[in-house]
Formats: structure tokens, C-alpha cells, sequence
């Protein structure tokens, strides 16, 4: 694991379901006790109860609390206090104020899944409980307006639309908080793929989010976990390179030629993230 704290799949769970939290524990790298979306109104109350009676590792729970200005807020935190529980993932953080203000104990990771929250993405990162930053594309297209997150599928051969990937502005919010959390040395959380049996989609953008520096990857049902796993475990070819590489520029000059290529100081650090991941 990264400094982050947890490895590469997060699983959602509803908090309104606590039959559900020992196996979604068991099956992620982390759980993610959630007190909003996936739980009703009427249901809160004793979804917050649930938290609370819940015997999970601290470590390796998460749990996703209401907006800041909503009026469940207030009551989702004050339930936290009577836990020990300290790892808190905000919906719909838009505020770099608001989260500055949230009791110290608590490390933040913010949700940047509206308009307003991606544009303030930069003063969201810099705030120093926050210790990530995740996005999601179903509530970032509702802020705008908008319908639909991804292109349609298409049974046509035409693929030069991408059928079924996400649309520019989606992938613009996207690399967005990306840059935001790495330009202040803090996590970014790849949103969640909705469509459950579209293995073939999850494992490509798993993939690409381990590529592109994201920490972790957002997980809805717990057979999505191994894949965002497999996605982020380097094969072992690639950490066979990193090792031949990273001995082989152990007293070399700053640039130098290896297996046919031009090596300098960026190219090692990727062979170092290869093998933190492995």
C-alpha cells in the first residue's frame, strides 16, 4: 500500500445493510460504509446505528457521509464521534472552506462529482486532512444538466466514436482531480463502473487508472474487486523490467541506454511505482 493507506479496491457497501459489511470487509482492500446515496431518507437513522454497532477494522473502513450542507451532515458526523472510525469520504465536496473546518481528528477524502467540486478540485487538495481526492460522472452530468455520462453502445462496426466510454467533459473531470491530488501529493480515487457485468469496461479503465497514477479504483459489488485488483498488480514482465532496469542504473550516468531505450530520472520512477505496486 501507498501512503494513501489503502490498497487498490474500495467496495461501497449501504450502511442500511450491516448483513452485508463483514463479507465486503473481507472481500476489499477497504470498505466504504455508505450513509448517502445508497441509503433512503427514512432509512438513515438506522443506518447510523448500524455504523455504530459495526466491529470492522478501522484501518481499512471508510465511510461516506452526506454533503456538508445537507441536514443529514451534522448527524452522519456526530454519529463518527461515537466511533472509531476516522477515515471520512465526503459526497459532493464542493468547499475547500467547509472541509477545512470538519473536525481535525477526521482525514478527509473529498468527492469532487459535481461542476462546482471539480472546479474547485486545486483548493480542495490543498486542505491538509484531506488525504484524497475521488470523482463520479452520474452526479457531475446531473450538475450540467446533462443525460448521459457515456456514448451509446453501438451493435454498427463503427468505432471511431468509442461506444460505451465516457464523454469528453466526463474524461476532462476525470484527469481534472487526477492533476488536482497529484499536484499536492495526495491520492486520486477512480469512480465507480455502474454497469456490474461489463467486465471487459471495468478491467479497461482499471487499467488505465493504474497507468495514469490513480491509487485506487471505486468498486459497487464485490466481483469487481479482483478485477480493479488484477488491474493494479503489475504482470511479471513488467516487474521483471523494473528490476533489471533499476539495477542496472545503480552507478550509470544520468542518462543511459537500456534494452534499446533512452533511460533518465522519470522512466526510473515509474520502475520504483512498478515495484511498490508488485
Amino acid at each position: 500500500m501507498s501512503a494513501f493507506g489503502f490498497g487498490p479496491a474500495l467496495l461501497f457497501c449501504p450502511a442500511d445493510r450491516p448483513d452485508r459489511f463483514a463479507k465486503a470487509a473481507d472481500r476489499a482492500d477497504a470498505v466504504i460504509l455508505d450513509l448517502e446515496d445508497a441509503v433512503a431518507a427514512d432509512a438513515k437513522v438506522a443506518a447510523r446505528g448500524n455504523v455504530i454497532d459495526a466491529h470492522l477494522d478501522p484501518a481499512r473502513t471508510i465511510v461516506r457521509v452526506n454533503p456538508t450542507d445537507s441536514a443529514a451532515f451534522a448527524a452522519d458526523m456526530a454519529t463518527l464521534s461515537q466511533t472509531d472510525y476516522r477515515t471520512v469520504m465526503v459526497a459532493k465536496a464542493e468547499s475547500a472552506k467547509q472541509l477545512a473546518r470538519l473536525d481535525p481528528r477526521f482525514r478527509i477524502i473529498a468527492i469532487c462529482e459535481t461542476a462546482r467540486g471539480v472546479a474547485a478540485a486545486e483548493k480542495i487538495a490543498a486542505v491538509e486532512a484531506v488525504i484524497g481526492l475521488m470523482w463520479g460522472s452520474e452526479d457531475l452530468i446531473a450538475s450540467l444538466g446533462g443525460t448521459s455520462s457515456r456514448k451509446p453502445r453501438r451493435r454498427d462496426s463503427d468505432r471511431s466514436g468509442e461506444p460505451g466510454r465516457y464523454r469528453d467533459v466526463v474524461r476532462y473531470a476525470r484527469s481534472r482531480v487526477l492533476l488536482a491530488a497529484g499536484a499536492r501529493g495526495k491520492a486520486a480515487i477512480d469512480a465507480v463502473h455502474l454497469d456490474i457485468a461489463d467486465v471487459r469496461g471495468l478491467r479497461r479503465e482499471a487499467t488505465d487508472a493504474a497507468a495514469s497514477g490513480f491509487a485506487a479504483t471505486g468498486c459497487i459489488h464485490p466481483s469487481q474487486v479482483e478485477v480493479v485488483r488484477e488491474a493494479y498488480r503489475p504482470d511479471p514482465q513488467t516487474v521483471a523490467w523494473a528490476r533489471r532496469l533499476l539495477e542496472a542504473a545503480d552507478g550509470a550516468p544520468g542518462v543511459f541506454a537500456f534494452e534499446g531505450r533512452m533511460i533518465d530520472e522519470p522512466l526510473l520512477r515509474h520502475a520504483r511505482t512498478v515495484l511498490r505496486r508488485a
